[in-house]
């Protein structure tokens, strides 16, 4: 109880089922006494990419633009865009960070991929010599909750896509654990749309039980094995 979730939400509508998975945590969260803040990505139109706009007033080295090195300094003396501002101060108030996302190409959409491209900045999420278990946001855990195209037979390993797991790498590993992050088992509703309206009800029942008790759950083992055993 009392604890602070943000979810990250990346679809373009309300009625999808990306959708009816974000309104059951935020109601089953909310339920449990968490307060639950919802960055809706498209709604918010928010801006993918990475640019200088993100740095306000002088630029570090106006000579050539070097995006990495100019939010770090902007980040340092408070320089950088309101937009930014707001997102990592969400992220520096929760205690889980939750991403609701279909899958695309094997990857988090173009808008989520631009949300973790701008707000995990250097010096914010992570220094050069503060990464993985050394992040700058630790004690902090976050889930990936998505939806596929394709069945689970197909991302399996003997299966045409190839493990899961593979995918989850540089989403799961490359950014959250490079953060400090610690990361729960990811949750998965494969092909939503190929399967019966039964099958996707009991998807959703599903996701209300793993909510009822997921303060209790351990993180996944953040190591290579955990991917490609």
């Amino acid at each position: 109880p009392g604890k602070k979730v943000l979810i990250v939400y990346a679809h373009q509508e309300p009625k999808s089922f990306n959708g009816a998975l974000l309104k059951i945590a935020v109601e089953e969260l909310t339920k449990q006494g968490c307060s639950v803040t919802v960055s809706d990505l498209y709604a918010m139109q928010f801006e993918p990419r990475a640019t200088r706009n993100d740095i306000v007033g002088q630029l570090h080295n106006p000579e050539a633009f070097n995006y990495g090195v100019e939010t770090w300094e902007a980040y340092k003396r408070g320089g950088l865009s309101k937009d930014l501002v707001e997102e990592q101060k969400k992220v520096q108030e929760a205690d889980l960070l939750i991403f609701q996302f279909p899958l695309f190409w094997f990857n988090m959409p173009a808008i989520l991929k631009g949300w973790m491209d701008r707000v995990l900045v250097q010096g914010f999420a992570y220094d050069l010599s503060k990464v993985y278990d050394g992040g700058l946001l630790q004690d902090k855990l976050s889930l990936f909750s998505f939806t596929t195209g394709g069945s689970q037979e197909m991302f399996s390993k003997e299966g045409i896509g190839g493990d899961i797991r593979y995918v989850l790498w540089p989403m799961q590993h490359g950014i959250m654990h490079f953060c400090g992050v610690k990361v729960l088992e990811p949750h998965i509703c494969y092909a939503p749309e190929n399967v019966s309206e039964e099958k996707r009800k009991e998807m959703l029942a599903a996701w209300t039980q793993r909510l009822k008790t997921l303060w209790k759950e351990e993180p996944i083992d953040c190591s290579p094995e955990w991917y490609f055993k």
